[in-house]
Formats: C-alpha cells, sequence, structure tokens
C-alpha cells in the first residue's frame, strides 16, 4: 500500500510483510525478487538497503524485520523516535537480467527511540574508572532486563569515560553528552561533575541514561529499625566493614534479623532504598547453605522487617566483618565472616 505507515517495535519477531505480482518472464520460468529502499528523491541506483525477498528469492513477498526497517530509516537520516518517509520498489532478475519495477511506494517509518542492534555484554571504560583508560581492565554492567544493563562504579569527576560492548578497541562506543540520552559515536565520551559512587542504568530500548548517586550503605538491624554498621566504599562494587552485632534480647529468644540500606541521591532528589533477600528465609545460615541464601536484590518499598535474613549466632556480639558485592559479572550478594 502506497504511504503505509509502520510503527516501530523492539521486539526481535517484530516484522513487516511486503507483496508485489509476480513478475512475467520471457522464457516462461520464475523470476527472482529483491526489495530496494532508497530516499523519497532516489532512483534505487544505490539504494539504502536491499532484502532478498521469501524463500532465497523465489517468493513475491518479502518479510522484513522492523530492525531492519529501522536501520533503512537511520540510512535515510530519520533520528531515533522520529518519522519519515523513504521509497521502495522491487527488482525482478531472471539469470544476468535484472529490471526494477515502474511502482514505487511510499513508506512512513516511526523509528525506534532505542537501539535495533543492543549489545549482548556492557563496560565502562576510560580515565574516570576505576579500571582506567586499559579496556582489558573495563568493569562489567549486569544484564538486569533486556536491553537494560546496571553498574555500582566509582567515578572521578571532570575526566573521561566510555561505554563499549567489547573489552576491546573493536567495540562498539555508547556515551551521553546530558546524562539522558545514549549516542553511538567512537569520538563521543561522558564526563560527570562530582567524584562519586554511582549506580548507573542503561535501557538501549529508549536509548536512556540514569545515574543515582550513592552517598552511603550500611547493614540494617531490623529490631533497632536502623542502620548499626556503616559499610564505606571500598571500590569495584564493593562495600565492607569490620564491626560488633549485638542481637536484640526478646521474651523469645535473641532477634538477629536483618538487611541492608543505602542512601542516595537522583535527578536531585534523596531516596532510601533497602537491599534484601532474593530468596526469603526465615533461618540463620548454616555450613551448607547455599550461596544462594546471601543473594541480594534492591527492594521495591521500606521495611522493618521483609525481605530479611538471619545472622548465624557467631555473629551475635564478635567482631564480624560484613561485605555487599554488587558486582556485573556475577550475582549479586554479601557475605558475612565472623572473626
Amino acid at each position: 500500500t502506497d504511504g503505509k505507515a509502520v510503527k516501530l517495535l523492539s521486539s526481535s519477531s517484530a516484522a513487516l510483510y511486503f507483496e508485489w505480482e509476480s513478475a512475467l518472464v520471457a522464457d516462461g520460468g520464475a523470476a527472482q525478487y529483491e526489495v530496494v529502499f532508497d530516499k523519497l528523491d532516489g532512483d534505487f541506483s544505490k539504494p539504502l538497503y536491499t532484502v532478498t525477498s521469501d524463500n532465497n528469492g523465489n517468493s513475491n513477498g518479502a518479510n522484513i524485520s522492523h530492525k531492519i526497517l529501522n536501520q533503512v530509516a537511520t540510512k535515510a537520516g530519520i533520528n531515533p523516535g522520529e518519522s519519515g518517509d523513504v521509497i521502495w520498489s522491487v527488482y525482478a532478475i531472471r539469470g544476468m537480467k535484472r529490471v526494477l519495477s515502474k511502482a514505487k511506494k511510499v513508506l512512513n517509518i516511526k523509528t525506534l527511540e532505542g537501539f535495533a542492534e543492543i549489545p549482548d555484554e556492557l563496560f565502562i571504560t576510560g580515565e574516570a574508572t576505576e579500571g582506567g583508560t586499559d579496556v582489558a581492565a573495563s568493569l562489567p554492567f549486569k544484564l538486569v532486563g533486556n536491553g537494560e544493563y546496571e553498574i555500582f562504579t566509582k567515578l572521578e569527576a571532570g575526566k573521561k569515560y566510555t561505554f563499549t560492548d567489547r573489552k576491546s578497541a573493536e567495540g562498539r562506543v555508547f556515551y551521553s553528552e546530558d546524562q539522558t540520552k545514549i549516542k553511538e559515536g567512537e569520538t563521543g565520551s561522558n564526563s560527570i561533575a562530582k567524584t562519586a559512587v554511582y549506580r548507573i542504568r542503561i535501557d538501549f530500548n529508549v536509548a536512556a541514561v540514569t545515574y543515582t548517586e550513592i552517598k552511603n550503605m550500611g547493614v540494617y538491624f531490623s529490631p533497632s529499625g536502623a542502620v548499626v554498621l556503616d559499610l564505606p566504599y571500598q571500590g569495584k562494587g564493593i562495600w565492607s566493614a569490620t564491626g560488633i552485632i549485638n542481637f536484640k534480647q526478646e521474651s523469645w529468644g535473641r532477634d538477629q534479623r536483618y538487611k541492608f540500606q543505602m542512601e542516595t541521591v537522583k535527578a536531585g532528589k534523596a531516596e532510601t532504598l533497602q537491599l534484601g533477600t532474593q530468596n526469603g528465609t526465615d533461618s540463620p545460615p548454616n555450613s551448607s547453605s547455599a550461596p544462594s541464601y546471601y543473594f541480594v536484590r534492591i527492594l521495591p518499598n521500606l521495611s522493618q522487617w521483609d525481605d530479611k535474613w538471619k545472622f548465624a549466632d557467631a555473629v551475635d556480639g564478635h567482631p564480624t566483618k560484613i561485605a555487599m558485592i554488587l558486582q556485573g559479572d556475577k550475582d549479586y550478594t554479601h557475605t558475612v565472616v565472623p572473626n
């Protein structure tokens, strides 16, 4: 249909079906087909994109993915999240002969807000980062959703850094000039105004980035309803300290319930967040407890008692090293080691 409009979706299965009448071939054989795209003022002599029709070119139809259509739109100069027109037509091919259809159609494409090619890994590198300028030492993000990444890391103010999908010079480079929208380009870079520990979240589906400053992290002791041990940042996603936790005496016994709490600032607004169990428990750990007992998630709500762990009895009143570990290449977790 001429003038058809399509709004692209980031789903890998999203596609648009193109169909045309079969070509009449002089020798009675069957033609093969290619769909070609061009700018509105183009003549298809140097098409923006060429797609072989279905069934290895033998079908008079082509199911073309939204991912490819987004690439067509990008080549036509249509910006992310905006609409624009391209033209398309079909080549019929028989042997060495290629004939362009006299019909050309206009297609209006509303492009993806984000990236059609979402990276399958993501790292941070550069002078401002904890890994420095050696891209081989870049720090990994954690994949937290479809096309969504997160990292907890320290950044130095006024120094350059970038995001990349490979621990090598051949990787794609991503950056944000305004700390809001993500762009791709080898010459781009980021810088931050304040040296601090940050939670950086990137959503490639909508080309968005957010920065949350982590002001402090601590052990939240549920019986006290407060943080009882501050955990200073040690580097590369780890906070830790050694301290003494005294369980609270109740009529039924010693209360040993705990989780974690961090104070943050996002877009100038202070927010308290808690970190608790990924796998709910009402028992303290023992020597046979699985590593998953200690796995951590950021909780949607604040509470005194929900999503807590229980300290082992050996912690009560004894110096204990407690660490929070939020690193991209492993499950978020924590450790509790009585001395």
